[in-house]
């Protein structure tokens, strides 16, 4: 009798929250929003940090970000540290496909990093660490 395949094991997504997603290539970002949607996630979209800070100013504040790093303008951690001295309780999680540690980021040690590409098994278990103990609810 053959060896059945292990199952795929991944933490569940936290409950339905808004997510605000920040990504400067629209197909990157319009995937992302797909995956978080299909896991039953709210959306906001921002394809620049400039308009990101500039929709959590308005007064609407996600219960976690997803950022790029490599965007022109404003880095993914140079956003996460604006975030931070603004809004210092937001979870944050930083997207890249750089295998080590963006520039700069070593003074964001909460940031969850998520590794580029991601599958949406990898996107719910950020999340579920990005929400530990709550902080996203």
């Amino acid at each position: 009798m053959a060896a059945s395949a292990p199952e795929t094991v991944f933490d569940p997504a936290p409950t339905a929250m808004t997510v605000l997603v920040l990504d400067d290539d629209a197909l990157v970002l319009m995937n992302t929003v797909l995956l978080l949607e299909d896991l039953g996630m709210e959306t906001m979209q921002a394809s620049s940090g400039a308009e990101a800070m500039t929709i959590m100013d308005s007064g609407e504040l996600p219960a976690v970000v997803i950022t790029d790093h490599a965007m022109p303008h404003m880095t993914g951690a140079e956003l996460c540290r604006r975030v931070r001295q603004q809004y210092p309780s937001l979870p944050l999680i930083l997207a890249t496909g750089y295998a080590e540690r963006p520039e700069g980021a070593e003074l964001l040690s909460d940031v969850v990093r998520l590794s580029k590409p991601f599958s949406q098994a990898q996107l719910s278990r950020a999340l579920s660490e990005a929400c530990n103990a709550g902080r996203c609810f």
